[in-house]
């Protein structure tokens, strides 16, 4: 199967052993029960039980590592000491809790409750002592496609003895004993025809560590218990199998050669909100717009991406407006391209608009007729339309200077947009290239929260360049890297506090920068903040950061460009 693991016998003797006997105390009866966990793989390891651990839990609360068809894990419950007893699936408690899967049980009255779940019983294995019960639900991606499966989580230490060659291994010595681990995934279904497609059709999956520390070696093996001994031979099964246990060798080993995780995700939000707010969104616009789009680019991965960022704007508002409503003071897509987000913020109820250079084909299909006082809100009283053709020059850079042939009769303020908001408007960037970098600066102007997330490298002149790497080291040095870490140093000596989100978009380009707040501004919501930038702040601003010689010529440029292409 190839990346060096051992694929065993379909015949191997199994490495588990259910401790499956029974007493009946009618008969007195003895009843043992056969269960068999068939082994598919096993290599060796130089990773110790922490790191064991540590891999396991991960995977444990990040399933989307094994899949990508899972958006997560919810955890439903999670107790280090063992659950109750195993109980049939229907099974009245006192507690409210169902004996096997520990979920709420229905019924009114906490004395007289039936949980009607499929809950696998929890088996005991000889040699091994359960330490902890997980039992967590996993979300696909597509919920319409696939449904949400609980699944629970066992998991077991034990210890075989070593042995001491003078006493040809007679007595137990602990500096060769070998400690052993198990994990064991059970999921809540009765029949493989109940199987979601992402999770493999068995009725269970173990994964077995094994830790020498005398030889500074270990193994990890997985076995299944099928639903049918003939399912041995399913390619797809043997295939995932092989999977499950490189990832878990794969995370290993980095942690040994001294990986750190750089990436941070959900700092600023729960996973689940986002993800939630996402589905809904993605089952209610995407096939629609996915059948409409009018740009020669890939219509999934931009709709996908404008979806992912509208469910994170969505819930960052909630936290900070409510939602939409009266509260919500409107928003500016600054740069919008092909004018997709702004349409989906609209449509989900939210006042704003945006802007760009230029027009595009999909404005014919995403421009939006504004109510006169939506428009009003953001600034803007003639032009009723969500989408507009605008330029936008800064009132930071000199409007004196002007080279290059272009005359004064070429500066059409209606197609000039200063920059200046209402205060409050909540400034979007995304991807917004020459604009990315005086976004703070607009946003400290006008006292307008803003999100950015950039994308191609410009100084404030709008020429590409590439950003000073960080003076942090632990940050990385690559180009992208560097200008975030640049654009947030403007972003901060403008007064803003400043958070960053990395966005699950299918963009390498998701990093959020984000500033909700001014350092200045009163902690007390019902004290008035501080006066915004003062001019010579500003000033001060844009001259540590490079000037913006030459901005205003690449503005006028594409001012005349687009009035002649307008006649």
């Amino acid at each position: 199967m190839g990346n060096g693991l051992d694929e065993l016998a379909a015949d191997a003797a199994p490495v588990l052993f259910e401790d499956s006997v029974s007493h009946d105390s009618d008969t007195g009866a003895t009843n043992v029960a056969t269960t068999t966990w068939r082994p598919l793989f096993s290599h060796e390891c130089t990773f110790g039980p922490p790191i064991f651990d540590s891999v396991v839990d991960n995977l444990i609360h990040n399933p989307n590592i094994n899949s990508s068809w899972l958006f997560r894990a919810d955890i439903l419950h999670d107790a280090q000491a063992p659950p109750p007893p195993p109980r049939p699936t229907t099974t009245t408690t006192t507690s409210g809790l169902c004996a096997t899967c520990t979920t709420p049980t229905s019924g009114s009255d906490s004395s007289d409750r039936t949980c009607t779940c499929t809950s696998p019983r929890t088996p005991s294995f000889i040699g091994f002592e359960r330490q902890r019960c997980i039992v967590r639900k996993l979300i696909p991606r597509n919920t319409l496609r696939d449904a949400p499966l609980d699944q629970t989580c066992l998991l077991y230490t034990g210890t075989l003895p070593g042995s001491n060659e003078h006493d040809g291994g007679a007595n137990g010595d602990d500096d060769t004993a070998v400690e052993r681990k198990l994990v064991v995934y059970l999921p809540h279904v009765s029949a493989p025809s109940d199987m979601p497609f992402y999770h493999p059709k068995v009725r269970g999956v173990a994964f077995l560590y094994e830790w020498n520390q005398a030889e500074s070696r270990g193994s990890v093996s997985i076995s299944y218990r099928y639903f049918d001994e003939g399912d041995r031979s399913v390619e797809k099964l043997t295939r995932t199998a092989h999977h499950l246990v490189a990832v878990i060798l794969k995370h290993g080993k980095g942690r040994v050669e001294g990986y750190t995780k750089r990436v941070h995700h959900d700092l600023l939000l729960p996973q689940a909100r986002v993800q939630n707010t996402y589905t809904k969104l993605k089952q209610k616009h995407a096939r629609t717009l996915i059948r409409g789009w009018a740009e020669s680019t890939d219509p999934e991965k931009h709709i996908f991406e404008d979806l992912c960022i509208a469910s994170f704007l969505m819930e960052l508002w909630a936290d900070m407006y409510g939602g939409p409503g009266e509260k919500f003071p409107g928003f500016v897509d600054i740069g919008c391209g092909n004018g997709l987000l702004v349409y989906i913020l609209i449509r989900e109820g939210f006042t704003g608009w945006g802007f760009d250079a230029r027009s595009r084909k999909s404005w014919a299909s995403y421009n939006i007729k504004l109510p006169s006082s939506a428009s009003a809100s953001s600034g803007e009283t003639d032009d009723e339309d969500s989408l507009r053709e605008l330029v936008l020059l800064p009132t930071p850079v000199s409007r004196q200077g002007r080279s290059g042939g272009i005359s004064s009769e070429d500066f059409d303020a209606r197609n000039i947009h200063d920059g200046r908001f209402p205060t409050g408007t909540f400034i979007i960037s995304n991807h917004a290239d020459e604009l990315t970098a005086w976004t703070p600066i607009i946003a400290a102007l006008s006292e307008c929260p803003f999100l950015a997330i950039p994308c191609c490298s410009h100084d404030l002149t709008g020429k590409l360049f590439r950003a000073p790497p960080p003076k942090d080291k632990t940050k990385a040095e690559s180009t992208y890297s560097s200008f975030v870490v640049w654009v947030s140093s403007i972003a901060e000596d403008c007064g803003w506090h400043v958070e960053q989100e990395m966005l699950r978009i299918p963009s390498t380009r998701n990093t959020a920068i984000v500033g909700r707040k001014l350092q200045q501004q009163s902690q007390a919501a019902d004290q008035p903040s501080s006066s915004p930038l003062s001019s010579h702040d500003v000033q001060a601003i844009v001259d540590k950061y490079g000037g913006t010689a030459g901005y205003l010529d690449s503005v006028l440029r594409l001012v005349k460009k687009n009035a002649s292409s307008s006649h």
